[in-house]
């Protein structure tokens, strides 16, 4: 919101400097975003009179021009300009003048002849036609002679000084967006009297209530409808002052009837709109809700298919506005209109934001309206409007109003529970003081409580007075203390272990992801899932953006391959992701989805099966998930031999492996791509005791090294299995470091060597009990996996 404080001079004395205006109105809660200076942008141009008009010695369309600049004997300065004759008031430019664009006057020659400085047009001092319609649109700006005299500066000869403050106002305070209501906040934060001018309109001629009849079919959606009418209107450009006052607010002019309309909009908040009442038809203005089908030309000149939900203002037989929106162009204020309607209406704020969206013309009306004006506003909005037609000689108002008015809102009374305040803010404030804060708002003091203005309506309860309170007293005043009272802060365990899990994930190098819950179904093709695959049963979307969005995934997996191709077709060498995606499954607790976190990692670029699988054993020591087994699995979105489930005891914990070729095709990788994805809820399950403080061993370790023969398809983690139950709890490590196949061991077998230690935290062991356990895990190996002692 753009306020000239020119504009709000006339309702306030604030009393301090513009950069101390909007200061103090940021500290009392009304923030403002910046301070515009009008006309800071023009430097050294200045009201000159021109004495003599000469023709350019060695130039046909060059005259040279003597203007009295105020600086004593005149200047010389050389133009191209037709429209300057001899005692003529024009804008002059002198040597070192910055015009608007930062472009700088210079003394020069033109053809031999010097230039003291330039002659202004409207354009060069960032001005257009609209701002003064009198001036001719090409060539030097003909000032009006009154008043002026050489030397005085441009800015204050056209009214172009002053300051504009701009605001940034929340949804909650929609009575702000308008001179008026800042004026009021402006008032109770300076503790200054607030001048507020009832409008008094004179009238004459016919009553509206014989010329026009206003039916409301939607009260729900247009509480309150209010009109007057002018008659013998006269459209021409409105006054200096109040193009003067739009322009600093950031409205162009265009001629009197609209700029009332803004201005009434700026000045009171409350958004009008004015039909010519020769094109309502039957003289019915009817508010209702479209009919499907319906359509309207907009002021905008674009076509606009209504839909039932909206709600128009319509004549007779067709619509001739969106409510709360545009106008219709078939209603539209033209040079040719003679009698005009003002409308100043009260719209449901939902509706009118609901509607703008749908037709994509989001207005300023729009904009106000969507967050609920006051309804007690229209009349004198109304009243406001007529009043300039009267003062701007417009036209003549006719006698009386049309006021529908379904349901007037009664005025809220709420106590004030000043030891709730005071406990809510912390500070110490007594009720006087309360109450005397209140009422620099606006508020009006009732038994034991005080009356909400009508234009608070976000003032509900005790909350939102301690609020009001505390604006006026100073935040900065309520001395810091620290929480009483409520959850002590922190992390849950859930929540530290989800940080964990993240922490060790970027130490491996990789880099975390965030993407959508929901997928296409066709990404359930492309990792190869038949149709009947009862995996694919899901969550589905009702209302979803697309087809590429309609379900919400099952698996992170295909997000996982869509971000690593996205990588690769960005001509990343190597990529290392991570998320902790959720998914969402059917039969969660009273009919909701079972929302299930899932740890998925993966990659490409100098990554391999085992790298991986280190990875995630990485994860799984970090999270103190112990006797995790890894055994051969097939999936078929994994490549054949190379994918494992990773298991913990009966739990299986989830798979990872090489990303099948197809399935990495088709989500457009080309290079071999690695994942792991397993599930969060059920690593946590398996955690065991986080691990304390253990004493370096007192007694050495025995080693030795076993090599068995075996199957050729017998896991290592089997083999790894029997030798710790064979052994028993001596055995302290137990590690695979070879593999051989070849001449020496018969075809279909293998030999696999471990490296075992053993240790005793009471002795030293001595080479007997050492081959004890040794041949205990030779018998395990012999009845559990049918391997030998290779010789």
């Amino acid at each position: 919101m753009k306020l000239s404080l020119e504009w709000l001079s006339e309702f306030v004395d604030t009393g301090v400097s513009p950069k101390e205006y909007i200061a103090g109105m940021t500290l009392s809660g009304s923030k403002a975003e910046g301070l515009e200076e009008h006309g800071a942008d023009i430097v050294r141009v200045v009201v000159g009179h021109v004495r003599s008009v000469e023709p350019h010695p060695n130039a046909d369309r060059l005259r040279i021009c003597r203007v009295d600049a105020g600086a004593g004997a005149p200047v010389r300065i050389v133009t191209g300009a037709a429209n300057v004759a001899a005692e003529d008031w024009v804008p002059v430019a002198l040597d070192g003048a910055v015009l608007p664009g930062g472009k700088t006057i210079r003394t020069g020659e033109l053809r031999g002849v010097a230039s003291a400085g330039m002659l202004c047009s409207l354009g060069e001092l960032g001005l257009t036609k609209a701002d003064f319609p009198e001036a001719a649109e090409d060539g030097i700006f003909i000032l009006d002679k009154e008043g002026l005299t050489p030397g005085r500066d441009i800015r204050e000869a056209l009214g172009l000084g002053g300051y504009t403050a701009e605001f940034e106002i929340t949804n909650n305070r929609p009575d702000c967006l308008s001179v008026i209501g800042l004026a009021r906040e402006s008032a109770a934060t300076f503790d200054k009297p607030l001048t507020l001018h009832t409008p008094a309109v004179k009238g004459g001629g016919e009553d509206i209530n014989g010329l026009l009849s206003v039916r409301v079919d939607a009260p729900e959606l247009c509480p309150r409808y209010t009109a007057r009418m002018v008659r013998d209107v006269r459209i021409e450009p409105s006054p200096r002052w109040l193009r003067t006052r739009l322009r600093a607010s950031g409205v162009r002019p265009i001629n009197n009837i609209v700029d009332i309309t803004n201005y009434v909009m700026l000045e009171y908040g409350q958004p009008m709109h004015a039909f010519d009442y020769a094109c309502v038809r039957d003289k019915t203005i009817v508010v209702r809700r479209a009919a499907d089908g319906e359509t309207l030309d907009t002021l905008d000149g674009k076509a606009r298919a209504l839909q039932g939900d909206m709600l128009v203002i319509a004549d007779a037989a067709r619509p001739v506005g969106v409510a709360g929106v545009m106008g219709g162009a078939n209603s539209e204020i033209t040079e040719a209109t003679r009698d005009i309607v003002f409308e100043s209406a009260n719209f449901y704020g939902p509706s009118v934001r609901r509607t703008a969206l749908a037709l994509g013309m989001r207005t300023d009306a729009s904009s106000r309206f969507e967050k609920g004006l006051d309804p007690l506003g229209t009349v004198p909005a109304v009243q406001r409007a007529c009043e300039l037609v009267e003062l701007l000689g417009a036209g003549t108002v006719c006698q009386g109003l049309i006021d529908v008015c379904a349901d007037a809102p009664a005025p809220r009374v709420l106590p004030v529970e000043s030891e709730k305040i005071n406990a809510l803010l912390g500070a110490e404030i007594s009720e006087g003081e309360m109450y005397g804060y209140l009422t620099r708002f606006g508020f009006e003091r009732a038994d034991g409580g005080v009356t909400v203005p009508s234009w608070r309506a976000d003032v509900e309860g005790m909350a939102d007075l301690a609020e009001e309170v505390a604006r006026l007293y100073g935040y900065n005043r309520i001395a810091t203390a620290g929480l009483s009272g409520g959850a002590r802060g922190g992390l849950s365990g859930k929540q530290r272990l989800e940080r964990l899990t993240r922490e060790t994930c970027r130490a491996l190098g990789y880099s975390e992801i965030l993407t959508y819950s929901f997928i296409g179904a066709s990404w359930y093709d492309a990792l190869s899932w038949t149709p009947d695959d009862p995996r694919r049963a899901g969550v589905i979307i009702e209302n979803p953006l697309g087809e590429e969005t309609a379900v919400m995934r099952v698996t992170a997996l295909p997000s996982l391959l869509r971000a690593l191709a996205a990588n690769e077709a960005l001509r990343a060498k190597e990529a290392r992701l991570f998320e902790l995606a959720m998914t969402y499954r059917p039969g969660g607790p009273e009919g909701l989805p079972d929302e299930r976190p899932m740890l998925i990692l993966g990659g490409y670029g100098g990554l391999d099966f085992y790298a991986l699988k280190g990875a995630v054993e990485a994860i799984l020591r970090a999270l103190w998930v112990k006797d995790v087994s890894f055994t051969a699995a097939g999936d078929v979105s994994f490549h054949p031999g190379r994918c494992a489930r990773v298991g913990c005891g009966n739990t299986v914990l989830g798979l990872l492996g090489e990303i099948h070729p197809a399935t990495a095709r088709a989500f457009g990788g080309e290079q071999r791509l690695y994942a792991a994805e397993l599930d969060f809820l059920s690593l946590l399950a398996c955690r065991a005791p986080e691990g304390v403080f253990a004493p370096l061993p007192r007694f050495p370790a025995v080693t030795r090294d076993l090599a068995v023969v075996c199957a050729a398809d017998m896991p290592a983690a089997r083999l790894a299995e029997a030798i710790r139950r064979g052994a028993g709890a001596l055995l302290t490590e137990c590690r695979p470091f070879d593999v051989y196949t070849g001449g020496q061991i018969e075809a279909g077998r293998k030999s696999v060597a471990f490296a075992l230690t053993l240790r005793s935290d009471e002795r030293t062991l001595t080479d007997g009990e050492a081959d004890a356990a040794v041949a205990g895990a030779l018998a395990a190996l012999a009845a559990d996996c049918g391997a030998a002692l290779r010789v």
